[in-house]
């Protein structure tokens, strides 16, 4: 999972694809700000488009990006497109990419994410939207930031979900669009922001959602919304 440095020239201008994916990573970027997600710089967003990904910067404030700060990678990490750094997190999203049909992913330092990830090994069901993205949330041990080690670690508590937390770091979440994948990383926060908040009543233990009531409320969250 060697990150290669690009022996190619970086292209000149977005085509119209990565253009309107390159639009959608720095409007998903930015939000993660506006919602409190992240602190300055600190998460990451990325987009795939067949190939190639787009990816944000690395320590570029996302209200400064436009469409001349596109950064694209192919999927062994080379630069094919822009000229500023990719994030430091790149073998993260590169990993996700390779293991998974992704074609989004966000990472995050939530706040109440990040504080459970240094509690439990698990994420507990306290909700049914823990369906929603697979099952109960596993979290990755931890790893420097930045490292193969922590895009392994990753991978193996993805399996079978589409989020993780990261111990003492954040999250990652993937889906087949930005919007999902945001969609999911927020309803992630929420879950646990719910079960710090329920842990922390002194002498009662919240219920969780058995096994059996997590399938049922996949299989009905499979037929969630309108109908295309």
């Amino acid at each position: 999972m060697t990150q290669s440095r690009s022996t190619r020239q970086p292209q000149p201008r977005l085509t119209h694809p990565l253009r309107q994916a390159w639009t959608q990573v720095v409007r998903t970027a930015r939000r993660t700000t506006a919602d409190g997600l992240v602190v300055g710089t600190s998460g990451n967003v990325s987009a795939r488009v067949g190939d190639t990904v787009l990816v944000t910067p690395s320590g570029v404030p996302y209200d400064r990006l436009g469409p001349r700060d596109a950064v694209a990678v192919d999927l062994d990490g080379q630069q094919v497109l822009g000229t500023l750094k990719p994030t430091s997190e790149l073998p993260m999203h590169l990993a996700v990419y390779r293991e998974t049909d992704a074609e989004a992913v966000v990472h995050t330092h939530a706040v109440h994410a990040t504080a459970v990830s240094t509690l439990v090994d698990e994420l507990p069901a306290i909700h049914y939207m823990t369906a929603a993205l697979g099952g109960p949330i596993r979290v990755a041990p931890y790893a420097l930031y930045g490292t193969d080690e922590l895009a392994d670690a990753m991978i193996e508590a993805l399996r079978g979900r589409s989020g993780c937390l990261l111990r003492n770091h954040g999250t990652v979440v993937h889906g087949a669009t930005l919007d999902q994948a945001y969609d999911r990383t927020a309803q992630l926060e929420w879950m646990c922001q719910v079960w710090l908040t329920a842990v922390s009543v002194p002498g009662r233990t919240p219920t969780l959602i058995p096994p059996d009531e997590l399938r049922r409320a996949a299989d009905k969250l499979g037929g969630y919304g309108q109908p295309r």
